[in-house]
């Protein structure tokens, strides 16, 4: 690996619809991040990026793909084999693939290097069969994957040096964003998810609902076309319906004084609670507990409404390390309570060195 960063830079890209997120990290170690939100014209996005990099171009690609299919691989170089494999896929993430590939299409326009995709399903490659199969038809080929792998294997990479060797225990790790979910590591290891088919299960998320009782998206096939309900499902459902249309993101509505605003910051904290509790109850309890991503790693009322009723689990918060912000957030005594900053972009890196 060190002779890898000596002779590579490597240009990390995470392209949805409406944001660029790129970090060059350099043959000489040093590493630059450049963040493009409310992105209207992708195109013109990567051309800041070109611009910003300053003649400073890389030698390798690697590319954050939400979704990769039923492969096991962390991360592939692309060929034409594979681009066609991609593109087949975009009915499982309809919200994320077609940036994602959009982005992989411009980098392939922009960069004479080549391009690597690393995929937030191939952590979960190692669910039992318990967690992966869903309770209908086997033969219906559909199954648990899980998402936000990339992040999870970035926390996992830095439990032992935080936990020592109560990191190989059962930890759960609650990645709370726009996108939610959470994961239960045994031995550093995906062994059970909450998100499933595709990335709008689970807890409920900035703009998608979560689980939902089956017939009620039996009654939403009668109300809508596929097409108007694939854009309820995925842009008009969680935080946003749960606050009547105030918002969708959560630093907005813990800010708010409205009722329906504090309605969607309870539900969505009582919502975690019960996914921790499941975790709990399934491995026997949990030994730590880490909060990841944006509403994780920022907001301090979410921390402690998701874990004021844990005390039965051994989670108790220090109120001082919580509202500060610190690393560790548990009290003294008590079980651990991390905050690690989520950082997809290393482990993109590493699968793009380890696989050179």
């Amino acid at each position: 690996m060190g002779v890898a960063v000596l002779m590579h830079s490597v240009l990390t890209i995470n392209s949805g619809s409406s944001s660029l997120k790129a970090s060059l990290f350099g043959a000489d170690g040093a590493r630059r991040n450049f963040r493009y939100e409310h992105v209207r014209d992708q195109q013109q996005a990567f051309d800041q990026l070109l611009h910003d990099l300053a003649g400073e171009l890389p030698t390798l690609v690697g590319h954050r793909f939400v979704h990769g299919g039923d492969i096991t691989e962390p991360a592939r170089r692309v060929d034409t084999v594979e681009r066609a494999r991609l593109e087949a896929l975009i009915h499982l993430a309809p919200l994320h693939l077609p940036g994602n590939l959009l982005g992989l299409d411009l980098c392939l326009q922009r960069f004479d290097a080549p391009q690597i995709v690393c995929f937030d399903t191939a952590f979960h490659a190692t669910l039992p069969e318990l967690a992966k199969r869903l309770p209908i038809p086997n033969a219906l080929g559909l199954r648990r994957f899980g998402f936000h792998g990339l992040n999870y294997a970035y926390i996992a990479s830095r439990l032992e040096s935080v936990l020592g060797e109560a990191a190989y225990q059962k930890v759960v790790v609650a990645h709370l964003g726009s996108g939610a979910s959470l994961c239960l590591l045994e031995n550093l290891k995906s062994v059970d998810t909450s998100m499933g088919y595709t990335p709008a299960g689970g807890i409920p998320m900035g703009t998608r609902s979560g689980d939902l009782d089956p017939g009620v998206m039996l009654e939403l096939a009668k109300r809508y076309t596929p097409e108007q309900l694939s854009k309820v499902v995925f842009h008009q459902m969680g935080l946003l319906a749960l606050s009547a249309g105030e918002s969708s993101e959560m630093n907005e509505l813990t800010a708010s004084v409205s009722d329906n605003a504090a309605f969607a910051v309870d539900y969505f904290c009582r919502q975690v609670r019960a996914a921790i509790g499941g975790f709990a109850a399934k491995a026997g309890g949990i030994d730590a507990l880490v909060f990841t991503g944006g509403i994780g790693e920022h907001s301090a009322e979410v921390r402690e409404k998701i874990c004021a009723p844990l005390d039965f689990l051994g989670f108790v918060l220090d109120q001082a390390a919580n509202k500060s912000g610190m690393a560790v957030i548990g009290r003294p005594g008590h079980k651990p309570v991390l905050v690690i900053p989520a950082d997809e972009e290393v482990m993109i890196r590493d699968l793009c060195l380890g696989g050179d």
